[in-house]
């Protein structure tokens, strides 16, 4: 990009203004939104650990109401990233370990494939045996999400393939909420949330803050909201805003003093486990040795790694995180989109969160631009990586 170019040459990533990082994110972002028919977005950017917000379009074309620093996005599978989070407090707490077996937290799945040859791990990185992505259409209850796991059988030996899954995270998150004694969307907010100063995100959206929620569009322009349909609080219930995400990356950097419990359960998210074509798996985050190419992380983030069963390789011995690593998830409901991605080492992160469905192929590289450009001495690595 002739543009990023330009600014790399007067923007070093120590020192720079609020309105020389806003003539970066502008650059990228709104040729994005008029491509892809976007109505509005918030961007989340850190740098060298601040955190700064931007505001684009309207949360509401009914009401024209703009985005604002309140408003509240649906952020799909980024929701993932609490729960793992949450999981990962359970196990420094002594609550439950990684390699229980899924029957210990789920006594009628005792004698089945899913609850005997299962175990917690293989939910936190997609490794279960060939799980589908979606609970079935025709199962509505807890009864029938169970019944439906009691019949369940792995195409797959646990730990040999990576099948994404809202089903796995699912369970992983009902698994912790038991170990803790408390439902899900309790146990998220009074031993997460709150702990982590994020004031302004939520399972359940409570009614004073029902204004800032943002109208969601489809990508033919209908508008629409989260359906709240089995394990929808577990696999993809967060609402928040760009600036109590944008802090959670910074939380995930360690440059926010929070209880040191709560800190290991952090970092312990980014230990990697699994190789998966490009990536490696972490606790639900996907990660990639820093410096990074654009193409790698465009087909590390591909529908493939969706949809289809990617060889899982583990690793000989569980991988302590690392500095030098882009991490990232995305995140879809039918009518919003999210990204988000950090590198450590760089004390840089950024957030994209949007009111319409739109391709996962431009979120990824719209925030690859962005954070590109605050990394002008690796940029040459990151265009030409192989």
């Amino acid at each position: 990009m002739l543009f990023l170019s330009a600014i790399l040459a007067v923007c070093p990533a120590i020192g720079l203004s609020h309105d020389d990082v806003r003539e970066v994110v502008d650059g990228v972002i709104r040729p994005l939104m008029k491509k892809d028919g976007i109505p509005g977005m918030a961007v989340g950017v850190v740098i060298d650990g601040r955190s700064r917000v931007f505001d684009y379009g309207v949360a509401s074309l009914r009401t024209q109401r703009p985005v604002t620093p309140d408003t509240l996005f649906e952020i799909g599978s980024a929701s993932k990233t609490f729960t793992a989070t949450l999981v990962s407090y359970a196990v420094v707490t002594g609550h439950m370990a990684l390699a229980d077996k899924v029957r210990r937290y789920f006594p009628s799945l005792r004698g089945t494939h899913f609850g005997d040859e299962v175990n917690l791990l293989n939910l936190a990185t997609d490794t279960p045996g060939g799980i589908p992505l979606q609970v079935p259409p025709d199962v509505h209850t807890r009864a029938e999400l169970m019944r439906y796991l009691q019949a369940w059988r792995p195409q797959y030996p646990p730990g040999t393939y990576r099948t994404y899954s809202n089903i796995g995270i699912g369970m992983l998150g009902l698994a912790a909420a038991r170990s803790l004694h408390q439902k899900f969307a309790v146990v998220m907010r009074q031993r997460l949330l709150a702990p982590l100063g994020l004031r302004n995100t939520f399972i359940d959206v409570p009614p004073a803050k029902a204004v800032d929620y943002a109208e969601g569009y489809t990508s033919g322009g209908k508008p629409i909201r989260m359906r709240q349909g089995c394990l929808w609080q577990e696999a993809y219930g967060i609402r928040t805003t760009a600036g109590d995400l944008a802090r959670f990356l910074q939380i995930n950097m360690g440059m926010i003093r929070i209880n040191r419990t709560l800190q290991r359960a952090v970092f312990a998210t980014h230990v990697a486990y699994f190789t998966a074509g490009v990536l490696t798996q972490d606790l639900i985050w996907e990660q990639y040795r820093f410096p990074v190419a654009q193409k790698t992380l465009l087909e590390g983030n591909a529908p493939a790694m969706l949809f289809d069963a990617v060889p899982a390789t583990a690793l000989t011995q569980p991988r302590a995180p690392q500095a030098d690593a882009w991490l990232n998830k995305t995140g879809s409901t039918n009518g919003f989109s999210a990204y988000v991605a950090f590198v450590p080492q760089k004390k840089l992160g950024v957030v994209l969160l949007s009111n319409r469905s739109y391709p996962i192929d431009d979120r990824v590289t719209a925030g690859f631009d962005i954070m590109s450009a605050f990394l002008p001495h690796h940029i040459t690595a990151f265009k030409h990586q192989p």
